[in-house]
């Protein structure tokens, strides 16, 4: 068994997410691509693979991690490609997706080869969190000017349009997707194929999956196009855990406990957008704050109800820890990285990757 802290991937919780999204798949049309932005720990590619149509990245590095891990079709997307990359960049894609007409320009025939498509920027989104909106003022996500796009048409196959964030909400999709068609629909009918990109939370409980594919349908139809999903939380929810130990309990006003994992350096996100962490079931007569072992004075991974008192030496399960977690870890203060511990399908526990104090010698210089 791993030393805590460590990811833990359940096969048996993905198998959940990837099994909704073979059934997206097979009754809506569309293609589905693992966001790896979101999720790229590569050891649980093959199992994956199974249920998905290939990877959708955002830079060099995840173009060449999809074609190598993870095969099938690799869709390689940048904010900004460079010179030095985008021979690279090209070698290991089978559709380049700019950012912008002028990248394009500038790419066009370098990239002549391959299937070529443009982002657009439909100006409106579901997120809540400024930093996170692809559709914020002065946004530099995607085009939107219908006459800048038309005079390009002819160097372009396809688009990808990104624009939700998290959303659990089908009519808000739809409301979404309706209002695209309103203002692209002369575009989208001169394409061959459309990412709606990411974000889409239909993996989700109780989430009408039925009216999910039959709107995916219903566009495919309507402009003769292929649909491509790129669900990064979508393919992984609710999978993995972050384990973790208690190493030190206080009280300073309110009942804390220290935890040997850190929100900066193991769950970011927490931090960026100041939201708590997950433990279940989260009930019982014992408040504590859980705290990681970082010197920064806000790394906490949030407030939750315990049925027992909580001593040093008890393990902790936080939950959903799979997303925009192990892409992001760091080595803040030196705390020793997570590893990554598979869980498979007959129970057994595997682990795929330790990290010591070499990797973080190696990460310097």
């Amino acid at each position: 068994m791993a030393h805590t802290p460590y990811y833990l991937i359940d096969k048996s919780k993905l198998l959940r997410n990837m099994e909704k999204i073979a059934y997206v798949r097979e009754h809506s049309g569309a293609k589905a691509l693992l966001a790896l932005k979101c999720f790229a720990t590569w050891s649980v590619f093959d199992f994956m693979s199974d249920y998905m149509d290939g990877t959708t990245s955002s830079s060099l590095y995840e173009v060449k991690l999809g074609r190598a891990k993870f095969g099938k079709e690799t869709h390689a997307y940048s904010v900004a490609y460079s010179d030095d990359e985008i021979k690279e960049v090209i070698e290991n894609a089978d559709k380049i997706i700019f950012n912008s007409i002028s990248q394009l320009t500038r790419f066009a025939d370098a990239a002549s080869g391959i299937v070529r498509g443009l982002r657009l920027n439909p100006q409106v989104s579901t997120s809540s969190f400024d930093l996170a909106d692809p559709a914020r003022p002065f946004s530099r996500l995607g085009e939107w000017d219908v006459a800048k796009v038309e005079a390009v048409m002819d160097r372009i196959s396809g688009f990808m349009i990104h624009n939700n964030c998290e959303n659990s909400d089908f009519d808000l999709f739809d409301k979404m997707l309706t209002d695209i068609e309103d203002k692209f629909r002369s575009l989208l009918s001169r394409v061959e194929w459309v990412s709606l990109g990411g974000g889409i939370h239909f993996t989700g409980e109780n989430y009408p999956i039925d009216k999910f594919c039959a709107r995916l349908r219903a566009f495919s139809e309507k402009y003769g196009v292929q649909v491509y999903l790129e669900p990064g939380e979508a393919s992984i929810t609710k999978s993995t855990t972050l384990e973790v130990t208690v190493l030190d309990t206080l009280f300073n006003g309110k009942n804390l406990a220290i935890v040997d994992s850190s929100i900066e350096a193991h769950m970011l996100d927490l931090l960026i957008y100041r939201e708590p962490a997950k433990i279940e079931p989260n009930t019982g007569n014992h408040p504590y704050m859980i705290c990681g072992k970082s010197c920064l004075a806000g790394d906490v991974f949030g407030e939750f109800s315990f049925e027992n008192a909580i001593k040093v030496g008890d393990r902790i399960s936080i939950q959903d820890a799979a997303g925009y977690t192990m892409v992001k870890k760091n080595w803040f203060n030196g705390v020793g990285m997570p590893s990554i511990v598979i869980k498979e399908l007959d129970g057994s526990e595997r682990v795929i990757r330790e990290f010591t104090f070499d990797d973080y010698v190696s990460s310097l210089s």
